[in-house]
C-alpha cells in the first residue's frame, strides 16, 4: 500500500512524466483502433508498426543522436512508405492484399533490424538505448518526450473528435459518403494518416513490435460491449489509457518490467474479460442465449407434434400420450418432462388423466401451433417458388427457420406468395382467417 500511495500521490516527476505519456498513447490509441477494427485495416497497423523502425534508425543517423522530433519525422514517413507501398503492390500486381501487407512488414522490419545493428556496431555515444525503440521503455521517458509524443497523441485524439462524424461514414459505408458528395479519398488519406501517427505515437513507450496491440485491443474489447460507434470509442479510449495505468504501475513496483508489453498484457486481459462476460456478445451470454433457444425450439416441437397429429386423425380431443410424443420427437425423458411442464405452466397444453393418460392442446397451444406450421410451410413454399429448390430439400431449412421468422418476414412471405392454399408436398397451409372447429380452451374431454 506504502507503493500504491507512493505511485499515485505523484510526487515523483519522471512518474508523472510516464503516465501522462502512457495515458495519452492508450486513449488515442484505443479511439482510433475502432475505425482500423470496423475497416479491417487492423493488420495495415501491424505492418506500419514493423515498418517504422528503419525510419527510426534513419532519422537517428541523420540527426547524429535521438532527437524526438527527428525520430517522429523519420517514423512518419517511413509509415506512410509503407502504407503506399502496400496498397501499390495490391493495385498493380496480382499479389492478395494480406500478402503484400505481410511482405511490407518482414522487408521493412528487416531492414530495420540491420539499420540497427550498424548504428550498435558504430560505438556511437547515443546509441545506446535505441534497441528499446523495438519493445519500448516508458521508464526513461523525460519530459520533452512527453511534449512531444504527447502532444502528438493529444493532437491525434482532436482530430478524431473533429472529424468523428466523417470518419464514421466512410468507415460504415463509404459508397453513400461519396454519393452525397463527402471527400472519400481524403477522409480515408486522413484516416492513414492518423494511424501512423498513433503508431509513431507509440513507439518510445510501447515499441515498434507491440503497438498494433494498443491499437486493436483496446477497440476489439469495446466492441462487444456496444453497438454504438460514440460509446465504442469511449471504452476503447478507457482501456487504453487503464492499460497505461496498469503499465506504469507494475512497472514502478517491479523495475525489471517493462511498461510497454505489461500494457498489452493488462489490455488483453479485459479483452478475455470481455470476451466472457460481456453481455449479449460475450460467450458466457451467448451459451445462455443458446440453451434458450434450444428449450424454445424443443416447447415449439411439440406443439407443432401435437397440431400435426391432429391434423393426421382430424381429432383435436384425443389425447396424445407421453410415449407417442416421445417417438415423434427424441428427447430424453429429463427433457420431455421439462418441456411438458412448461407447457402445462403456460397453459398451451392440458393433461387428461385416464385411460390412457395424455395431453392435448389448448386454444393458445393450438394457436401457436398453427403459426409454426404455416411459417414453415410457408417457408419451403417461397424457397421452391422463388429459389427454385426441388420439393424434398426443402424441410430441413424450413424446420430452422419456423422458430426465427417475426410475424414481419411472415406477411412479407405471403404478400410475396400472394398467400397460397398449399406447400409443395400439396400440405394446406393453415391461416388465422380459417374456421377453427377445433375444441375451445377450457373444454371437457368428450
Amino acid at each position: 500500500m506504502d507503493i500504491f500511495f507512493e505511485f499515485f500521490s505523484l510526487q515523483d516527476p519522471n512518474i508523472r512524466y510516464v503516465l501522462a505519456g502512457t495515458i495519452l498513447l492508450g486513449l488515442s490509441a484505443g479511439a482510433l483502433g475502432c475505425f482500423a477494427i470496423l475497416r479491417r485495416r487492423a493488420l495495415v497497423g501491424d505492418a506500419v508498426a514493423h515498418a517504422i523502425l528503419p525510419g527510426v534508425c534513419l532519422a537517428f543517423i541523420v540527426a547524429g543522436g535521438k532527437d524526438p522530433f527527428m525520430l517522429i519525422l523519420g517514423a512518419f514517413v517511413f509509415g506512410l512508405l509503407s502504407m503506399v507501398t502496400m496498397d501499390f503492390i495490391s493495385r498493380n500486381s496480382r499479389i492478395a492484399p494480406d500478402a503484400s501487407i505481410g511482405m511490407v512488414l518482414s522487408v521493412f522490419f528487416g531492414l530495420g533490424v540491420v539499420l540497427l545493428t550498424i548504428i550498435q556496431s558504430t560505438g556511437h555515444i547515443d546509441q545506446s538505448g535505441l534497441d528499446d525503440f523495438l519493445f519500448g521503455q516508458a521508464a526513461a521517458m523525460v519530459g520533452q518526450d512527453v511534449m512531444v509524443f504527447g502532444g502528438l497523441s493529444l493532437l491525434i485524439l482532436l482530430i478524431t473528435i473533429l472529424t468523428f462524424k466523417e470518419l464514421k461514414l466512410i468507415s460504415f459505408d463509404p459508397n453513400f459518403a461519396q454519393s452525397i458528395g463527402y471527400p472519400v479519398k481524403r477522409m480515408e488519406f486522413l484516416l492513414a494518416l492518423l494511424m501512423v501517427l498513433t503508431i509513431t505515437a507509440g513507439i518510445q513507450a510501447v515499441g515498434v513490435v507491440l503497438m498494433a496491440s494498443m491499437l486493436i485491443i483496446p477497440a476489439a474489447a469495446a466492441r462487444y460491449w456496444t453497438d454504438s460507434l460514440r460509446v465504442m470509442l469511449l471504452i476503447a479510449a478507457g482501456v487504453g489509457a487503464f492499460s497505461g495505468i496498469t503499465g506504469s504501475f507494475i512497472s514502478y513496483t517491479a523495475p525489471a518490467m517493462p511498461t510497454g508489453p505489461w500494457m498489452v498484457v493488462s489490455t488483453a486481459l479485459i479483452f478475455f474479460l470481455s470476451f466472457l462476460l460481456a453481455p449479449g456478445r460475450g460467450e458466457i451470454a451467448r451459451h445462455i442465449q443458446k440453451k434458450r433457444l434450444s428449450y424454445r425450439v424443443a416447447c415449439e416441437n411439440i406443439l407443432k407434434t401435437l397440431y400435426a397429429m391432429e391434423e393426421e386423425d382430424g381429432r383435436a380431443d384425443r389425447v396424445r400420450t407421453w410415449q407417442e410424443l416421445r417417438k415423434r420427437r427424441h428427447l430424453s425423458r429429463g427433457r420431455m418432462r421439462k418441456v411438458v411442464s412448461t407447457l402445462l405452466k403456460k397453459n398451451l397444453i392440458a393433461f387428461y388423466a385416464g385411460t390412457p393418460d395424455g395431453y392435448v392442446l389448448t386454444n393458445d397451444g393450438r394457436k401457436m401451433a398453427k403459426r409454426l406450421v404455416r411459417v414453415h410451410r410457408l417457408w419451403e413454399k417461397y424457397l421452391n417458388q422463388h429459389l427454385q429448390i426441388a420439393e424434398d430439400h426443402v424441410h430441413e431449412d424450413a424446420e430452422s427457420m419456423e422458430h426465427l421468422i417475426t410475424s414481419e418476414i411472415e406477411a412479407e412471405l405471403r404478400r410475396s406468395l400472394g398467400s397460397p392454399e398449399l406447400d409443395p408436398h400439396l400440405s394446406k397451409i393453415p391461416y388465422d382467417s380459417d374456421e377453427d372447429t377445433k375444441t375451445k380452451k377450457g373444454d371437457s374431454r368428450p
